[in-house]
């Protein structure tokens, strides 16, 4: 097990993702954000289904900083409950998990 974690992030478009993306990398929360490609959400929000087109991301960065990454999210975050999940990382790369430990030290 590693100290890795890939964050999944849901955001309102592409650009908004982007943005979230580029700017937690930019601020040392992650190592790299990786945009997705569009897609359509469907979901129960306030007692009804709705349906959109959203963007997405995934972050990389670490238990220690996973906390200032969220926060930063939800600041950054047009959506009133992003979707902000942390998946551990089991095994990777002993060099990639270097870089990645390097690019999120305090």
């Amino acid at each position: 097990m590693t100290d890795a974690l890939w964050v999944y992030v849901t955001a309102a478009d592409r650009a908004e993702a982007a943005r979230i993306g580029r700017l937690c990398v930019e601020e040392g929360l992650a190592a790299c954000a990786n945009i997705l490609p569009g897609h359509t959400a469907i979901y129960r929000w306030q007692g009804r289904i709705e349906e959109a087109e959203e963007g997405a991301l995934v972050l990389k960065t670490t238990a220690a900083r996973f906390e200032a990454l969220r926060a930063r999210i939800r600041a950054l975050s047009s959506y009133t409950t992003p979707c902000i999940l942390a998946l551990p990382a089991a095994a990777g790369d002993a060099d990639f998990l270097a870089w990645l430990r390097e690019q999120v030290a305090d």
